[in-house]
């Protein structure tokens, strides 16, 4: 009798440990589950290393996440739909770069605001962008541009 109940307090405290590290996850990771936010959407020539769920960015704080990816088969661009938190206004003259957290991490957008006193509302598209810069193409040009002529 006595092991049964050392087991299942050894259970609850296992699981009472396990919801203490979903919620520390959640907490750390900014799910926002209320989906108080506004959709803009953003075109690049290059897409390479983001995903959906990956974050948008204003000086480094996260302001959204990307909630979709696609193929504009007219332009063969990238279309990324943006979801932005709805206290955080963007002027309308801003643009979205796509930047690496670190040589090896994962890509994010970049917004940089601008100086517009209009703000973009749901469904516009920023209409300045610059795409990602791929490591590999930029190694392979400079070991094809030092041969020495």
């Amino acid at each position: 009798m006595a092991s049964n109940a050392a087991e299942t307090l050894i259970g609850a405290a296992v699981l009472a440990v396990a919801g203490g590290f979903l919620v520390y996850a959640a907490n750390t990771a900014d799910v926002n589950v209320s989906g108080d936010g506004y959709s803009l959407v953003a075109k690049f020539r290059k897409a390479e290393g983001l995903t959906v769920g990956g974050d948008v960015r204003i000086a480094g704080v996260k302001i959204g996440t990307i909630s979709e990816m696609s193929l504009d088969t007219d332009t063969y661009q990238a279309t990324v739909a943006l979801s932005i938190r709805q206290s955080v206004p963007i002027p309308d003259d801003s643009s979205a770069k796509i930047t690496s957290a670190s040589l090896l991490g994962d890509s994010y957008i970049a917004i940089d605001p601008g100086g517009s006193e209009y703000m973009l509302a749901e469904g516009d598209e920023i209409d300045f962008t610059q795409s990602s810069i791929s490591i590999g193409d930029l190694i392979g040009k400079f070991i094809q541009g030092s041969g020495g002529e």
